[in-house]
């Protein structure tokens, strides 16, 4: 019993160590970001001011190596991305909080990586959010998370409006598989057993709220057995995930077999403080006409969305989504 005291007392002291390192590095990181953003306030008045130009800023950064050479990450190149960092943040003091709890080196992708405001206020957001590493931070930014959620947004059904999760912002209008290297012709179980067996890339763009809690998930009814392809729980919705894969065009048909699987789920696995399932139907690729006739009538929240096998550019997102809105704008004038 002793030893098991002592253990635990050992534990606690352990665990303030933890935290007050984390701490320190955090107030170290929010520093050093913010003396990044006034040494580019600096730079930004005096090319401003006094007309500095590339060969003043490199002569300072010589100037900076030759008296410290221990300091690091004020080559001219860095200053100038600095100068930048101040002129993009100066006039938006809410993304202030934001961007201070990033790394400089988070910063940067979100700088070099995103043209508009929308799309780093959106970065920068779910990068706090998700706490992503700067190469998870960089695959989403590539792989168009915030164009594909935009789109998903715009196309909740009507039973999906209606939950009191509100899933606004949890689903995507396309998912990108590129890490699976799947071939053209696949199948819907090659698909599934790749996306096992690749778990955490998975989970990195479904979002890290999904916690993944079986594969064939069985659901008796009556004297059958039915099973759902992939089941997730998400944490922050509170609700069970049933994902259905076909690797094939979207039919109507295929909202009934969700629907039965969304019914059982409720009925029998969820638990009483947890809100209604949600069903994703996972289609080769959709006509989203189709997809808005099939869900308009729908009673179960489900999402329609299709998967891609390669990153998709965003150019081409971005005109998918510009299309969206003009077709959204010329309904509302004609209505």
């Amino acid at each position: 019993m002793m030893k098991e005291v002592t253990q635990n007392s050992f534990e606690e002291i352990l665990k303030r160590i933890k935290e007050t390192r984390r701490n320190v590095f955090q107030k170290v990181n929010t520093l050093l970001v913010e003396l990044y953003f006034e040494t580019g306030r600096y730079i930004s008045l005096k090319v401003e001011q006094e007309g500095w130009g590339k060969g003043v800023v490199k002569e300072l950064a010589s100037f900076i190596k030759e008296k410290e050479p221990d300091i690091k990450g004020f080559s001219d190149k860095n200053l100038w991305r600095m100068k930048q960092f101040y002129e993009v943040y100066k006039d938006n003091a809410k993304l202030a909080t934001l961007w201070r709890v990033l790394s400089w080196s988070h910063n940067r992708s979100i700088l070099s990586m995103t043209k508009t405001e929308e799309e780093r206020e959106f970065y920068l957001n779910l990068c706090v959010k998700e706490r992503y590493s700067v190469r998870e931070l960089e695959r989403q930014i590539k792989s168009g998370v915030l164009e594909r959620t935009l789109l998903a947004g715009q196309k909740l059904s009507p039973a999906m409006k209606e939950l009191p999760q509100a899933p606004m912002d949890a689903f995507k209008d396309s998912y990108v598989f590129e890490f699976l290297d799947l071939p053209p012709n696949h199948s819907e179980d090659h698909l599934q057993k790749a996306l096992l067996g690749s778990l955490k890339d998975l989970l990195l763009e479904l979002g890290k709220d999904f916690t993944f809690v079986g594969e064939e998930y069985r659901l008796q009814v009556g004297n059958s057995d039915f099973f759902v392809d992939l089941l997730f729980y998400h944490r922050e919705l509170q609700c069970l995930v049933a994902i259905e894969l076909k690797n094939e065009k979207f039919k109507p048909e295929q909202m009934g077999q969700l629907e039965f699987y969304l019914e059982a789920l409720d009925r029998d696995v969820k638990k009483k403080h947890e809100n209604p399932s949600i069903g994703i139907l996972l289609c080769r690729n959709k006509d989203d006409e189709v997809v808005e006739y099939a869900l308009s009538r729908s009673l179960s929240p489900a999402v329609v969305a299709e998967y891609e096998t390669k990153l998709i550019p965003r150019e081409l997102l971005r005109k998918k989504l510009n299309e969206f809105y003009e077709l959204l704008e010329n309904r509302e004038e004609n209505s």
